[in-house]
């Protein structure tokens, strides 16, 4: 198949390199990777060797269809003003792929529908929050899976492989389907309020940009009001908590401590002294480095049930998938939480109201 210049792109940022540090790897001048993903003329047999090897992609990759790279204000970033351009094409490139993983499994298994209501016209928050949970029979309930819950109503969720602290989470509408991408260098408490967080930009901010402070501001307002419903809260809380009593509470919804305090001074529960305080002391013992007994990891259900039926009915190991998509194995990794196709790892006990994912072979 002849060359495609659009996906000499994406592996180049996938990367992290600019079209400048790329020549200089494969001894060419700036003109001509200019040219190549200009799509002027494609590279020579020895050239794409050289630039197989040095993006890690497999000659393969490099023809096909587009694989289209998400543009940047369509996706939600936490910290966008402290990310370099560099990180963010990273983790879109990245984005890319896994939409590609996503419709290469589609093609294959009837996957869960998208069920998420607009709710971009409730009057803040914590009223979408509550709304959000009614509709989905959540009451008061802790959310025991949040992974779980977001694969259950549609919600195509991947790991996210970037080095980068800045880079933590970001999620996306392609379509008609939502995509949250996670990065598993964080504690398991604080995964979780990432992936409600992500919830919020899906739900909140469909239809505009999911960017921007007053966004964030309401993605960790309605994380906060989704995982710690007011009425579980009021009915919990102690009086006058201590910081050893706030380790113990932040264990009925899995959230950090730091969440815990941050919503019972957010309800009134804590006086603006009170909460200091407590801040202070967590700063003393680095609870903001090393959570305070902490939870599991959560990861996939969808894909660990996907990986497995593969490779038990057809023999389909995640070597023969990588082939298939033109990827490195340790690409496909990056997407896939680090799974092990021998078995089901990670977070067996559902979310209230989200049942095992049913997924029906098409193909």
């Amino acid at each position: 198949m002849p060359f495609n210049p659009t996906r000499l792109t994406l592996a180049r940022k996938r990367r992290g390199l600019t079209k400048t540090e790329l020549a200089k790897r494969i001894g060419v001048d700036l003109r001509t990777i200019t040219a190549y993903e200009a799509g002027e003329y494609p590279p020579h047999e020895d050239t794409l060797g050289g630039l197989s090897r040095q993006l890690q992609f497999p000659l393969g990759f490099f023809s096909g269809d587009d694989v289209e790279e998400p543009q940047p204000d369509a996706a939600s970033f936490r910290a966008l003003s402290r990310m370099t351009a560099r990180q963010r094409d990273m983790a879109l490139s990245q984005g890319a792929l896994a939409v590609h993983l996503s419709r290469w499994l589609e093609e294959r298994y009837e996957l869960p529908p998208p069920a998420l209501p607009d709710l971009s016209r409730e009057s803040d928050a914590e009223s979408a929050a509550a709304a959000l949970r009614a509709a989905w029979g959540l009451g008061q309930l802790s959310i025991r899976n949040m992974i779980h819950l977001l694969e259950a109503k549609g919600v195509r969720v991947f790991s996210l492989s970037v080095e980068a602290r800045e880079v933590d989470a970001f999620s996306m509408w392609r379509g008609d389907t939502p995509y949250v991408f996670l990065n598993t260098v964080k504690s398991a408490e604080h995964g979780r309020f990432d992936a409600a967080h992500e919830l919020g930009h899906l739900v909140l901010h469909k239809h505009g940009s999911p960017q921007g402070r007053d966004a964030e501001r309401q993605a960790d307002a309605f994380a906060s009001a989704f995982l710690m419903p007011r009425g579980s809260i009021l009915a919990n809380a102690p009086r006058f908590p201590t910081l050893q009593e706030l380790i113990r509470l932040k264990k009925t919804w899995t959230t950090s401590v730091s969440a815990v305090n941050y919503r019972l001074h957010a309800l009134g529960l804590l006086s603006d002294w009170h909460y200091r305080t407590l801040c202070i002391e967590m700063v003393k013992r680095k609870y903001h480095v090393s959570e305070p007994e902490g939870a599991a990891r959560e990861t996939s259900l969808v894909l660990s049930k996907l990986l497995l039926d593969l490779y038990q009915h057809h023999r389909i190991s995640r070597t023969r998938i990588a082939e298939e998509l033109h990827l490195s194995p340790g690409e496909l990794d990056g997407l896939l939480f680090g799974l092990v196709i021998s078995g089901l790892p990670g977070g067996r006990t559902g979310s209230p109201s989200a049942k095992s994912a049913d997924l029906a072979r098409v193909k």
